[in-house]
């Protein structure tokens, strides 16, 4: 239950158009469900702003079709990251309007109105296309979440004039997320040309050296570009989440 249908169902409860009986009804399971193999918390959108979301790895298919199907169910929208084309399959064949993105391997339908989208969009920034996977897991999540997104992709510091050609976009955004493998030098480079919070995010991308985004990690760690923060590596959900967040700062309150 997000926070529009509760606040309809007190008004409904005010106007004397829903019992007070009923009304118990429909919240008795409001905290969380119980599923053989998970505890469903219905109760999140309330506290954080935005409903619970399936981390599709480790899960069989129908464990995370099952969870869909009693996220969906109270009428909350549905984001899966990590979503095989298995698991894809299984959560389509119960809820058709469900969108999949294989690339960046995520699942995601909204239920109810959308809210109004804070003025700035969500900036995600992509090294290389060899990181579009996370960047794309960072781009749904942030428009799951409720902000506008736009991308600039492949502007690594191997060509930096082709991130230099952006610098307007750049200072238009709210928020910038950065990801980048290698060396992992692309946030810094940012973090210097913006008045905005920039969220670095590693990626496993690189030869051997590289040990598995670890080397971009440390990089991005020890940036001397102020503003800079950072996710762990390839959680593009983590940086697109955190993006949303702090862009819906700008919006007024409900």
């Amino acid at each position: 239950m997000n926070p529009d249908t509760l606040r309809a169902l007190l008004r409904e409860v005010a106007a004397g158009e829903t019992s007070p009986e009923r009304a118990l009804e429909r919240l008795k399971s409001l905290p969380f469900s119980d599923l053989p193999f998970a505890r469903v918390d219905h109760h999140r959108a309330l506290r954080c702003g935005a409903p619970e979301v399936i981390f599709g790895e480790g899960k069989t298919p129908e464990q995370v079709a099952a969870i869909a199907l009693a996220i969906t169910a109270r009428e909350q929208s549905l984001l899966v990251t990590r979503a095989s084309p298995e698991a894809a399959a299984a959560v389509r064949a119960e809820l058709p309007d469900v969108a999949y993105d294989p690339l960046g391997r995520t699942l995601f339908a909204r239920r109810g109105a959308a809210p109004p989208p804070p003025p700035l969009p969500v900036l995600v920034v992509s090294a290389g296309t060899s990181d579009l996977p996370v960047a794309e897991e960072a781009r749904v999540t942030a428009e799951a979440l409720g902000s506008r997104v736009d991308a600039l992709r492949d502007v690594g510091v191997a060509g930096i004039h082709r991130l230099l050609a952006e610098s307007e976009r750049l200072q238009q955004a709210g928020v910038v997320v950065v990801v980048a493998g290698m060396e992992g030098a692309l946030p810094s480079v940012v973090g210097g040309l913006v008045s905005r919070p920039v969220i670095a995010v590693p990626t496993s991308v690189g030869y051997g050296a590289a040990f598995g985004g670890l080397a971009a990690l440390l990089g991005m760690l020890n940036s001397c570009a102020p503003g800079v923060t950072v996710v762990n590596i390839d959680n593009g959900f983590g940086a697109g989440y955190a993006a949303a967040q702090i862009n819906r700062l700008q919006a007024p309150a409900p």
